[in-house]
């Protein structure tokens, strides 16, 4: 439509509307004077003031708008920032626990390693302490006496000297040669022990009863035996008299 046939038409409407308030507020029973009209004011209307409302308020629409999103922006930043910052503190007690974790593993595994170097240490002292006593072994195995009263009184101080029994070369040879004149195979058949029946034997003349009780293991059983026969009276003589060197007549 055109805007002056617009702009007509809204005129014509306000001067219906004027009229018929004029006759509504006369009362029925009373009379009625025409009188003449007083000339009507055109009005003029326009359309900008509307188009600015409309304006402002999808201004005000689109600035509440974007002060929600700024609030909502906002409101995501602080909670991203409390996730990061959640999450680094997670990360450091991780790193934390990880580190002890290592920490922990790691000293195991030195005391692991200390505790077998411990042990291959104590394992190298009794291989060396067994080969030390296998080869004194053989030592002593290997090294040979003369098959003479020198010979016998030897191995019968090396076998004393293993046990612990006290003697030396000068007092054992001394009291054989008083006791048998260095004969093994000696015997006594006329003192009292021989008048008892048990006469004494060998080189150091012991009697059966004390041979079988200070006899010294690694050597014979047999009394005429010469290193039996010395190393089990050289044992009673220790018992007896502290040492076969106090022996200067029977005994």
């Amino acid at each position: 439509m055109p805007k002056n046939t617009h702009r007509i038409a809204i005129a014509g409407a306000a001067t219906l509307g004027a009229a018929a308030i004029a006759f509504s507020v006369v009362p029925a029973d009373a009379h009625t004077t025409t009188t003449d009209a007083a000339p009507l004011s055109h009005v003029a209307y326009s359309s900008e003031p509307v188009r600015d409302v409309k304006a402002g308020v999808t201004d005000q629409l689109a600035g509440a708008s974007l002060k929600v999103q700024a609030i909502e922006a906002k409101k995501k930043a602080a909670a991203d920032a409390a996730a990061a910052k959640k999450a680094a503190a997670a990360a450091a007690v991780a790193k934390k626990e990880a580190a002890a974790a290592a920490a922990a593993k790691k000293k195991a595994a030195a005391e692991r390693a200390e505790e077998r170097a411990a042990n291959r240490s104590v394992k190298r002292v009794a291989v060396q302490q067994v080969a030390v006593k296998q080869v004194a072994a053989k030592q002593v195995a290997a090294k040979s006496y003369s098959n003479n009263l020198d010979g016998w009184i030897r191995e019968s101080l090396d076998i004393m000297k293993k046990h612990g029994i006290p003697g030396s070369y000068s007092g054992i040879h001394r009291n054989v040669m008083r006791e048998s004149s260095g004969n093994p195979k000696a015997i006594n058949d006329w003192d009292i022990n021989a008048i008892n029946g048990i006469p004494s034997k060998g080189l150091l003349q012991v009697i059966p009863p004390t041979f079988a009780a200070y006899h010294v293991p690694g050597t014979s059983w047999n009394i005429y035996d010469p290193v039996a026969n010395i190393t089990a009276a050289c044992n009673y003589a220790a018992d007896k008299y502290g040492s076969m060197d106090n022996v200067d007549s029977a005994y």
